[in-house]
């Protein structure tokens, strides 16, 4: 990943109004911030969230709260805890996640 035109920048992300995204189950919280070539976000998910979609972006996701499963197309299944990271590139193994306790996640892409 090359950032591109992002100067040095804070931010407190309590000040960042979410954006509610529906799931198959459940609710997603985005705080999303956006400059240059990345997307920041900080990303809650209710109990019982399973994501609608499968997705092809390429993210580095790092766990703050709760639990996360996260499926790939291939039907593998990784349990991330707090402290737990991925990362995948654009395209390459399509991914959706659940959580049934909910999460609270760090993703930039």
């Amino acid at each position: 990943m090359k950032i591109q035109e992002v100067p040095f920048t804070t931010i407190d992300w309590n000040t960042i109004e979410p954006t509610i995204h529906p799931g198959v189950t459940g609710e997603a919280y985005w705080r999303t911030f956006e400059m240059g070539n990345i997307r920041v976000r900080m990303v809650e998910y209710s109990a019982g969230y399973k994501a609608d979609h499968w997705c092809n972006k390429g993210h580095v996701l790092l766990v703050l709260e709760g639990e996360l499963v996260t499926e790939l197309l291939d039907g593998s299944e990784f349990t991330l805890l707090p402290g737990m990271s991925y990362q995948v590139a654009d395209d390459m193994n399509p991914h959706r996640s659940h959580t049934e306790k909910g999460a609270k996640l760090f993703i930039v892409d």
